[in-house]
């Protein structure tokens, strides 16, 4: 299973924040950090306030921070959370897609028991497991000038 872009970052971004919960990260020292597009993170970061993992907060000091610890949240949740609008496969979708194999295909029951066994995997390791800390030598995340 590959996962989008947008739960890779979404991911590093909930990695770093857990290796620093009580801090408050702004886009550009987490895009900085990891090398990744600032816009494309503020999407990213946008998704994962609705969806519960992180709190924001605009203005002066503002940025953003884990809405609960990181021992509450898991892998699992964060990418089911993420993933949930990019179906495997087309026959997943909402709508049940325009597969012409359907109705007689019998992959499909095959690949969503797989996609829960890959679920269920991630559900038994939390945030806080996989906290990425600061860098090494004092930056803390920030991007020098």
């Amino acid at each position: 299973m590959q996962l989008t872009s947008f739960t890779d970052y979404g991911l590093r971004a909930l990695m770093r924040l857990a290796g620093d919960p009580d801090r408050t990260f702004t886009t550009q020292e987490i895009a900085g950090e990891f090398g990744i597009s600032r816009h494309h993170l503020t999407k990213v970061i946008q998704g994962l306030a609705n969806q519960g993992f992180v709190a924001t907060q605009r203005g002066a000091g503002g940025g953003f921070r884990l809405s609960r610890p990181p021992e509450t949240i898991t892998i699992g949740e964060i990418v089911r959370s993420l993933e949930a609008r990019f179906p495997l496969v087309e026959c997943f979708r909402a709508d049940g897609g325009d597969c012409v194999l359907m109705p007689r295909c019998r992959l499909k029951r095959q690949l969503a028991a797989a996609r829960e066994a890959f679920f269920e995997t991630l559900e038994a390791t939390t945030l806080a497991q996989c906290a990425y800390p600061a860098t090494p030598g004092g930056t803390d995340g920030a991007v020098l000038s």
